[in-house]
């Protein structure tokens, strides 16, 4: 039971299943069950997801009607952009009283007015639907955080392009609208990460924007000497975003050491940024500056 629940069990489910409630308390003190929220658990000892268990706990318990929404929705449909927190945000219907409920630190309930079509289920939890997730988040966000969001969702897929009109629908006359249309605009789904797009959009604004978005390098043969995440095709110059999730491992370290070797006798230049060079506005279009400067070509 727990294993189709990421782990999480309800009182109601043990007393089914003949435990009593002097046992689940002893469960619980003896650190093999973990309380979640009332009459509802997370049982320790088994490889499962001790987040995903506390947002179905987390429904679960506002009741039949309650959704999942905002950050922890676009968690759930697996779209990066936002920094995770440990909150639970869910929404319970507008026409029915807020649950009255002892203060739980992590769970922010809301009430927001979504029409039945733009919910659906996740992993068995109601939630709302990726275009609408991704409308509510942009209204609410800076433009690094949203662009970041619309890209992340286009490139796993949870967006279409042609659904970005939609979320220009859904967000228009709502507080926020004008500045979140400007930023889908900016969007580009080929993106494959947060900080990809956080590096492209210190580019645009350093007045150096890339020509194109993972660009495949070939020698005269058509053999793909590599991709790089950002390119500036006359320069020769590219723009890797090294994260610490794809390029951490010893095994990808030396496999993007290859490539740039392959890259610079080549004749191209590779640069590398980080996520912390992307919080000092001018670094990276200087070094992208720099980098073109020193291979001149007409369009610079």
């Amino acid at each position: 039971m727990a294993a189709r629940q990421d782990g999480m069990v309800t009182l109601g489910q043990a007393l089914r299943v003949g435990l009593s409630r002097d046992q689940v308390r002893q469960m619980c003190r003896s650190g093999r069950w973990e309380r979640l929220l009332r009459g509802y658990f997370f049982l320790g000892g088994e490889p499962h997801d001790l987040r995903r268990a506390r947002i179905r706990a987390a429904v679960a318990s506002l009741g039949p009607a309650a959704f999942a929404v905002l950050d922890t929705a676009l968690e759930l449909h697996r779209v990066a952009g936002l920094r995770r927190t440990s909150q639970v945000h869910v929404s319970v219907p507008v026409d029915r009283p807020r649950p009255q409920r002892g203060p739980v630190p992590w769970l922010v309930v809301h009430q927001l007015t979504v029409r039945p079509r733009d919910l659906t289920m996740v992993a068995g939890i109601p939630v709302t639907t990726a275009v609408r997730t991704v409308s509510d988040i942009i209204l609410r966000t800076d433009r690094y955080a949203a662009v970041s969001v619309v890209d992340s969702a286009l490139c796993l897929g949870e967006l279409a392009a042609d659904e970005l009109h939609v979320i220009s629908a859904l967000i228009r006359g709502r507080r926020g609208a004008v500045a979140a249309r400007d930023h889908l605009a900016e969007a580009d789904g080929r993106a494959q990460s947060p900080l990809e797009t956080r590096t492209r959009l210190r580019c645009v604004d350093g007045k150096v924007p890339p020509d194109t978005l993972q660009l495949e390098v070939r020698d005269d043969d058509g053999y793909l000497l590599g991709i790089g995440d950002l390119g500036w095709r006359g320069p020769k110059v590219i723009a890797e975003a090294d994260g610490q999730g794809p390029h951490g491992n010893p095994a990808a370290v030396f496999a993007d050491r290859r490539r740039q070797n392959r890259l610079v006798n080549a004749g191209w230049t590779v640069l590398r940024f980080t996520w912390g060079d992307t919080l000092r506005p001018d670094y990276i279009p200087w070094t992208v500056r720099q980098a073109i400067n020193a291979h001149p070509h007409p369009r610079w």
